[in-house]
């Protein structure tokens, strides 16, 4: 058997076209050769050991890839012609379409429901095999084509040759080449539904081909230009929630995955087709309410056990504690927030009620057995580490007696029923095969319903978790990752993360990524990358800091003192990267305490200013020097002792003591205060060219390493909170990579307004009005009274005051706009949604926030009021927001 293959792109001088295929469980790779540079061919002798070989072409100079193509629909070659001998390929290079969102997973498998089928053999002599991409077929519709001959149907639309599609997609078809009365074929592609009494033509001219002259076991394959239809891009509206914010009359205190299946249903009923979560995954490092923090996982493949539905595993046998248990299950549920640490500890006391009961019956069937063979590189080390976790009081694998990183050599153990290992983690297995099966029968549900689940990928892990005891190379423990200041926090967020080793991520392919990624597409089809900015740069805080001042970007590239000095700012090292404490400093800061601070926690550096005394020049030093104190007036003391500690102009790389990074927001600090007003002019200019021009092209280059990887690692559809201080390069990379950008009328993208326009959202985007990190709707509209006037008069045009609190009426307006805009979702918070309906609303709005950034250690436990059973009773209620999405144009 040969295949001959042909593509044509234009290649620079010294590039060199590879083919790369998918053979036997390998992939090998050939280079084709050329005569002009821009025509490229191979010729593969092959004898057939696979149904159909996947391929995909790259360039490559001096061995280094330099592009691949689109690497999530690859080509693929079925070898059904039964009596082939050879098979001609004429290929077209696959770049990332502008529609690339309809072939994921969201699309094909929730909204269009468009699933691959195999093709059937057949058995002509010579076969023409046309393939084409058609991705706008809605749920139901067929493709097939017609044209001019009896083979082509003769154009008549009840002879429409139906084609088969083989990968999602993308279409096939096999005509008898030797029934063709002519070389020279005429056709066009066409939409069909289910029975048929409706076609729709593709747009554009007649297509055209001409065969070449055949030989008896000859297949010819064309690649075709995708087939465009005349139809209307869709919009989408959804609703966002965290999972432990339901509630329904069945749980325990906190949502589970069965109250999931409740709000897939309810959301369905209205119209909406997205649902939309915070990350699911365990975060149990201390067993107390701190654990209550999404964002902060102990496993990015675990999920927490709190989310198990107690009513879909077997009943308690024992009647007492049956009864027990429903008592105490009706106590939480009655529970106006989550009580975190109740809520766990009776649900891991029931789930081991259960594993006594019935773990041996479940952990021998074929179902659990393949979970673990699926799994089990990060399963066994999750299951070893939550055992020592628990069996040495802490999370801090450092402080443990032994074991303080994994070692692969226990594996073997661990997963030999027979050892005593595998007797202390087998409940850790059996939990996570309970909840990794709700799991997946709530996304099941969620497609058969045509409701897109949207997950979330934390931007971190805890700096104790099982990620980073497992594979430490990947991490850099001396940092802290966080955020710049914004609006939300002055002082920057500090979230504790150990920063990311891309050095080392890189020399794989970033398969820790990769892997994280494809078991989320079991759960999930779409994504919500927490924190886009952080694979461009993180803001990088030391270790020894509580607040996110002191940070600098990694990687970044820092100043020397020539480059400064270049600007014409007078470069004093010893003066711009020590703190700046003087008399003057210590009189507006702490005013009458001033005296006491200099006594208690300064030393006189020179004539004009003081230093920290070496136990407290830390900001770490500080926080454990007051860590009970309670009383107001001594926290004021240490917050300005944290002020005083990072108040420098530069601080200095991390990595290379010689270069220097401008400290963030220094204009807001008193060394900035201390300059001349012409420095200041000098720093101002130094201090954007640095933070808003000098990295463009160098952060391009790090996003552009990573997120190519990542994208398409699934099929899942790949949104980004794309908020902050983003750089220029930030919506370059997202539009390469067709990634949806996240909207917020309060925040815009463009610095010259102060609101958004709704309708300059681009359509490749999420809409929305809060997120979890901010104020609800009603809980901004009353936190700043001469900025929501300023919205009211100038993007609501309406005249006169702005009502306060936010009636109902305004709130069904506000949202009706949003869902008006272009965005492709429009995704609303359930506070929002429920803040047209002043008869179902909480009273107050600050009872609905679930999160305030500021705070490291808040304490997550917002659940609904109303449970999913009231709402879906609500009949006025659901009506209105069915027709609010009807009216925006997204049912």
């Amino acid at each position: 058997m040969i295949i001959h293959f042909h593509i044509s792109y234009k290649t620079m001088f010294g590039e060199q076209i590879v083919v790369n295929i998918q053979k036997d469980n390998e992939e090998v790779k050939f280079p084709l050769t050329t005569l002009d540079g821009e025509r490229w061919s191979y010729d593969w002798c092959v004898e057939p050991t696979q149904q159909a070989y996947t391929y995909f072409y790259s360039v490559v100079r001096e061995g280094v890839v330099l592009k691949t193509e689109w690497l999530l629909v690859k080509h693929r070659l079925d070898m059904t012609a039964k009596k082939a001998a050879e098979y001609t390929l004429y290929d077209h290079w696959k770049v990332i379409p502008q529609d690339s969102y309809l072939y994921s997973s969201a699309f094909t498998d929730c909204i269009n429901h468009q699933a691959p089928q195999e093709m059937k053999p057949c058995n002509y002599a010579k076969t023409v095999r046309i393939i084409v991409r058609a991705p706008q077929l809605r749920d139901g519709e067929r493709l097939g084509l017609l044209g001019a001959g009896q083979v082509l149907g003769n154009w008549n639309l009840q002879n429409v040759v139906p084609m088969t599609q083989h990968i999602y997609n993308e279409w096939a078809v096999d005509l008898d080449a030797t029934q063709l009365q002519s070389s020279h074929l005429e056709l066009k592609f066409v939409a069909v539904d289910k029975k048929k009494s409706q076609v729709l033509w593709e747009t554009g001219m007649n297509r055209t081909i001409d065969l070449p002259e055949m030989e008896a076991g000859e297949v010819v394959v064309y690649d075709l230009d995708q087939a465009f239809f005349a139809l209307y891009n869709r919009k989408l509206a959804g609703t966002q929630v965290p999972v432990f914010s339901l509630r329904s009359k069945k749980s325990a205190g906190v949502g589970d995955f069965g109250d999931l299946k409740t709000m897939i249903d309810l959301v369905a009923s209205t119209g909406q087709k997205v649902l939309q979560l915070l990350p699911i995954n365990d975060t149990t490092i201390t067993h107390t309410w701190t654990d209550s923090y999404p964002y902060s996982c102990i496993s990015v493949f675990a999920i927490h056990p709190m989310y198990a539905d107690l009513h879909a595993l077997p009943e308690l046998k024992d009647a007492k504690a049956r009864a027990a248990a429903e008592k105490k299950r009706e106590q939480l549920n009655s529970l106006s927030q989550i009580d975190y640490e109740q809520v766990n500890d009776f649900k891991i006391n029931y789930l081991h009620q259960i594993f006594e009961q019935e773990g041996k019956k479940i952990m021998s069937g074929a179902d659990f057995k393949a979970f673990i063979l699926e799994t089990q590189q990060w399963l066994v080390p999750y299951a070893q580490y939550s055992y020592l976790r628990d069996k040495n009081g802490t999370a801090d694998f450092t402080q443990w007696p032994d074991h303080n990183v994994w070692d692969e050599a226990e594996r073997k153990d661990l997963t030999n029923p027979e050892t005593e290992a595998y007797k202390n983690v087998e409940f850790f297995y059996f939990v996570q095969f309970i909840l990794n099966k709700q799991m997946q029968e709530a996304h099941e549900h969620a497609k058969a319903k045509g409701v897109i689940l949207k997950g979330d990928i934390p931007i971190g892990v805890h700096r104790h978790s099982c990620d980073v005891w497992m594979e430490p190379k990947y991490f850099n423990m001396n940092g802290q990752a966080g955020a710049p200041p914004d609006d939300f926090s002055v002082n920057g967020q500090n979230w504790g993360f150990p920063t990311y080793n891309w050095d080392e991520m890189l020399k794989d392919g970033c398969q820790w990524w990769t892997r994280r990624f494809q078991n989320m597409s079991k759960y999930f089809d779409a994504y919500r990358i927490d924190h886009v900015l952080g694979f461009f740069r993180i803001w990088e805080i030391p270790v020894d800091s509580v607040h996110g001042l002191l940070g600098q970007f990694a990687p970044s590239l820092g100043m020397t003192r020539e480059e400064i000095q270049g600007y014409g700012l007078n470069f004093q090292e010893d003066r711009f990267t020590r703190p700046f404490i003087t008399d003057w400093v210590l009189d507006r800061m702490f005013h009458e305490r001033a005296d006491e601070v200099k006594e208690k926690y300064l030393d006189r550096l020179d004539d004009e200013r003081y230093q920290m005394k070496p136990e407290i020049d830390t900001q770490r030093k500080v926080e454990a020097l007051f860590a009970d104190v309670t009383d107001e007036k001594e926290i004021w003391l240490r917050d300005g002792l944290y002020a005083l500690i990072s108040d420098v102009l530069f601080v200095r790389d991390r990595k290379n003591p010689e270069l220097f990074h401008p400290r963030i927001s220094a204009q807001l600090d008193f060394i900035y205060e201390s300059l001349y007003d012409s420095d200041k002019v000098v720093f101002n200019r130094l201090y954007n060219d640095y933070f808003y021009r000098r990295h463009n092209q160098f952060w391009y280059g790090e996003a552009m390493k990573k997120l190519p990887k990542l994208v398409q690692a699934t099929r899942m559809l790949v949104c980004a909170e794309d908020l902050g201080m983003v750089p220029d390069c930030v919506p370059w990379v997202m539009d390469e990579l067709k990634i949806l950008s996240l909207e917020l009328q309060s925040m815009p993208k463009d610095p010259t307004v102060k609101f958004g326009h709704l309708s300059r959202n681009p359509y490749r985007s999420v809409c929305t009005i809060t997120s979890h990190d901010m104020p609800t709707l009603r809980m901004w509209w009353d936190e700043n009274i001469s900025r929501t006037q300023e919205y009211y008069n100038t993007m609501l045009y309406r005249e006169g005051p702005a009502p306060h609190p936010l009636p109902g009426w305004l709130a069904r307006d506000i949202i009706a706009r949003h869902l008006a805009s272009p965005s492709m979702l429009c995704i609303l918070s359930v506070q929002d949604w429920l803040a047209i309906d002043e008869r179902l609303r909480l009273p107050s709005a600050d009872a609905e926030r679930i999160n305030i950034p500021a705070n490291p250690k808040h304490y997550w436990r917002y659940r609904m009021h109303l449970s999913l059973e009231e709402l879906a009773a609500s009949k006025e209620f659901m009506e209105s927001i069915t027709e609010l999405i009807a009216q925006g144009g997204r049912i």
